[in-house]
């Protein structure tokens, strides 16, 4: 008898719950289907951009090639505006494939086109808006590129410590010394020959196989700062 009477309160005890639990639900039903709702939403919406953006990438990836051979061709200004037909510029690019890869991209290569064309404002704002990748050249050129339009507004200290990062970034025999040989110049410049020559013999040690280093040519700057 007491069993059953346990079991009845089990049961009942249960019940209780049961009820509570429905009672939570059907009072907060709404927000949880609200919740839900939001979490499809927001599903959806990752896996619609990221198709949109890798549409987006695909049409930039076309429309900077035209750019590109133009920024070979020394054609900054048509690299930069396009040429009024089919032809968009990297400046273009940016602005209508915002966010993509790409519009990074046309971003560095828009800020060389002007400093190639000496405009040197307009330089430093396109290279510092620019995102530098792990890649050995293009983000090192940009960045050294960004070093000197520093150094021709006069920010020599700016300038030369952006020359040695992109040296770092690039850390190659192709540019690195170059990148350090200017970083070297402008210290000497600023009057502090110890850095230069820091520079200089990290070219020698670092960077023996370069063209600087096995012509002997870089010898010459450290003969010039140790005396």
């Amino acid at each position: 008898m007491a069993k059953n009477k346990k079991a009845s309160n089990d049961v009942i005890g249960l019940d209780v719950q049961l009820s509570k639990s429905e009672a939570f639900i059907e009072k907060h039903l709404k927000l949880i289907l609200a919740i839900l709702a939001v979490v499809v939403i927001v599903v959806s919406g990752i896996f619609i951009y990221r198709h949109y953006m890798s549409n987006q990438t695909a049409e930039a990836n076309e429309a900077i090639a035209a750019s590109q051979t133009a920024f070979g061709m020394e054609q900054y200004e048509q690299a930069l505006n396009g040429d009024g037909v089919k032809e968009k510029g990297f400046l273009k690019i940016i602005d209508e494939y915002s966010g993509t890869s790409t519009a990074n991209l046309a971003k560095a290569y828009a800020g060389l086109c002007y400093a190639n064309m000496d405009k040197v404002d307009e330089a430093i704002k396109m290279l510092e808006s620019f995102n530098p990748q792990d890649d050995q050249m293009i983000s090192p050129s940009a960045i050294a590129a960004l070093g000197n339009c520093y150094v021709k507004k006069g920010d020599n200290q700016k300038g030369a410590e952006m020359l040695v990062k992109a040296a770092k970034a690039a850390n190659n025999d192709a540019v690195s010394p170059i990148f350090l040989l200017q970083a070297g110049e402008v210290y000497e410049e600023l009057g502090n020959p110890d850095k230069a020559l820091e520079l200089y013999k990290e070219i020698k040690d670092k960077y023996f196989r370069s063209s600087l280093t096995s012509s002997g040519e870089i010898d010459k700057y450290i003969e010039r700062v140790s005396k």
